[in-house]
């Protein structure tokens, strides 16, 4: 199916896990696709192989997007390149991991900027290259913390729910010009970074890798770990003009795992 065809979909960190994955089944429904990362090499890896794979025009660059700077950078050089943007994704990585005392305000300032401004910067950038195109789709992955906390992860339980709240405000203020906004979480997701963070724990609990893994896949219903690409089956469908009627959605691609309604 190459029903995005013409369009041009941006997706900040988009070098590698979730962000490559959307950016990939974007480009597969025929968008031109625009990533970024911190890291040029990884960036560039990512945009020649989804280039090849999907047949489409891809545009990358170097930026942080946690930094206002790192956030003009990529929006505006991206719709320069391309001459327009139908569709935002905002994703950034997480902040680390603990619990309330170990944390002092210079962490949670920079999970603030991390994760609240690089959303509220990507969209306001973007805006006025949407608007020019006569609507669009924004897309925030976030994390399952929106709908359930995670004992370890208190920043994260923080701010993106923070995120969420833009999100469903912006679907609101928006619709009138044909302008969707939703949020997609993963559950667990088969990435490099949470294949690192399963190991770090096997190690602290004296288990095998293995152990680690199966002890997750109980915890879900469908017995298993998600694959990267389901989770951007998701982002890109909900980027595709099959959902012209979905805004203000949060949309769990988990297994079943999250027990919150």
């Amino acid at each position: 199916m190459r029903d995005m065809e013409g369009k041009i979909a941006l997706v900040a960190a988009g070098s590698k896990g979730l962000g490559r994955a959307s950016a990939l089944k974007m480009a597969m429904r025929g968008a031109n696709v625009a990533i970024c990362a911190r890291d040029e090499a990884a960036c560039a890896e990512a945009a020649s192989d989804i280039a090849e794979q999907a047949g489409v025009e891809t545009w990358y660059c170097a930026a942080d997007v946690s930094t206002a700077e790192g956030v003009r950078k990529f929006v505006h050089g991206a719709a320069a390149h391309f001459g327009g943007v139908d569709v935002l994704v905002s994703n950034a990585g997480g902040p680390p991991r603990g619990v309330f005392e170990d944390f002092e305000d210079d962490a949670w300032f920079d999970a603030f900027e991390l994760n609240v401004m690089s959303a509220v910067r990507l969209v306001r950038e973007t805006l006025p290259h949407m608007r020019g195109r006569g609507g669009g789709r924004i897309l925030f992955i976030l994390s399952s913390s929106v709908r359930e906390p995670i004992d370890d992860l208190l920043l994260s339980n923080v701010m993106r729910p923070a995120v969420a709240g833009l999100a469903k405000s912006l679907s609101r203020a928006l619709g009138e010009e044909d302008i969707l906004v939703n949020v997609v979480i993963p559950g667990v997701i088969n990435t490099e970074r949470a294949r690192q963070g399963r190991a770090s724990l096997a190690k602290q609990l004296g288990i095998t890798f293995a152990e680690s893994v199966a002890r997750v896949e109980r915890e879900v219903p469908l017995g298993r770990l998600g694959e990267p690409e389901e989770f951007g089956a998701m982002v890109a469908f909900l980027a595709s003009p099959e959902a012209s009627y979905i805004s203000g959605g949060v949309f769990a691609v988990d297994g079943g795992r999250l027990k919150a309604i």
